[in-house]
């Protein structure tokens, strides 16, 4: 296996679980506010999941090609072996899309898992064949000029930087290269993973890669921690600033969610690898490293079960309403039943996750 680091699986794991959290809810209609997303400007702690993870790529990335490279392993077939993994995941994306009915005359392109396999390419390529300075170069690019496309150049019929629901450029742009009908179904008109706003995520994963150049470097743990909690201070606070001319936004991942996100992730990296590596305090985060380890099944397959729980019929219903019904509401007001079935949602799948970590069995895309 390639140098890992305890607690990057330890955040990754935390991170897919908060994900199961928010998207397992009960019912739709009863959620605690922190556990959905913002309307739209602005943010909650639902907002924070999916940069995360992305972060974490970068900081995955890095880990899983330094020590091969000073190894002298080729990077042309490290570079075959990343478009390999990007084509699966897209692929992964689009089966999960169309599930079970596959009506490709309107199943949704963009998605989560495009947007993973999109970014991770893009740094794999970065990472393999540039260096620190590209690297910063290219972040600063992607946040500088994925500002001003949205705040300078004008959508058809839209003045520039009217940044609302379906009229930005990235919206504008998704319509003309998808068009609606293989759009989020919530919306049609634009995409929260679409191809502009992609750009600037993979400034956010190299926000990872920056961290994870700093984590192998050589230096004191202790310095390893306080350097991340820095700069994640630094890079909240210039989020927050920039948030006031350009808004904080999950949506169409504006440069000043980047910056706040990654400074977050930032900071929760840093207490993780303070706790798990530097102190050595483990059993805490050993449910979170389980899922971590196998963090892209975990998420692939516990999406899966909850398409499939949501079409078979019980008594008219669908089986997912049905438990939900006749088990969660009978003990719990609407919005805690609804919390307690997406955490027994996400504790099975745990469970899961764990009988394959017993049998040391990874699930590698």
């Amino acid at each position: 296996m390639p140098e890992r680091l305890l607690s990057l699986d330890i955040f990754r794991g935390l991170t897919i679980a908060g994900m199961l959290i928010v998207n397992n809810p009960g019912s739709w209609a009863t959620i605690y506010p922190p556990l959905r997303h913002a309307e739209w400007h602005g943010w909650t702690p639902t907002d924070l999941i999916f940069p995360f993870f992305l972060f974490i790529v970068g900081v995955a990335v890095v880990f899983a090609f330094a020590g091969r490279t000073a190894a002298g392993a080729d990077r042309k077939v490290l570079l075959r072996k990343s478009v390999s993994r990007a084509l699966k995941l897209l692929a992964l994306g689009l089966i999960l899309h169309g599930f079970p009915y596959y009506q490709l005359d309107t199943i949704r392109i963009p998605g989560v898992l495009q947007r993973i396999a999109l970014v991770f390419l893009a740094v794999a390529v970065l990472v393999l064949f540039t260096g620190w300075r590209a690297q910063l170069a290219t972040f600063a690019a992607l946040l500088l000029g994925y500002w001003a496309l949205q705040t300078l150049v004008p959508a058809a019929g839209v003045s520039p930087g009217e940044l609302q629901p379906g009229t930005d450029l990235g919206a504008f742009l998704d319509r003309a290269v998808f068009g609606e009908a293989h759009l989020w179904a919530q919306s049609r008109t634009w995409d929260p993973e679409g191809l502009l706003s992609t750009l600037p995520a993979i400034a956010t994963a190299l926000s990872g890669v920056f961290a994870g150049r700093w984590l192998r470097a050589p230096r004191p743990p202790l310095q390893k921690s306080a350097g991340l909690l820095l700069a994640g201070l630094a890079g909240v606070l210039l989020g927050l600033a920039w948030g006031v001319a350009f808004p904080i936004n999950k949506n169409i991942w504006t440069s000043s969610y980047v910056l706040f996100t990654s400074g977050l992730a930032c900071i929760t990296l840093a207490l993780c690898y303070f706790l798990a590596d530097v102190r050595g305090w483990h059993a805490w985060g050993k449910p979170f490293q389980v899922f971590g380890v196998n963090a892209i099944a975990a998420f692939f397959m516990s999406s899966l079960g909850a398409r499939i729980i949501g079409l078979i019929d019980v008594a008219g219903v669908p089986l997912k309403t049905w438990i939900y019904q006749h088990g969660f509401l009978t003990i719990a007001s609407p919005l805690n039943a609804s919390l307690l079935f997406a955490l027994a949602y996400t504790a099975f799948w745990l469970g899961v996750m764990w009988l394959l970590y017993r049998r040391r069995i990874f699930i590698k895309v």
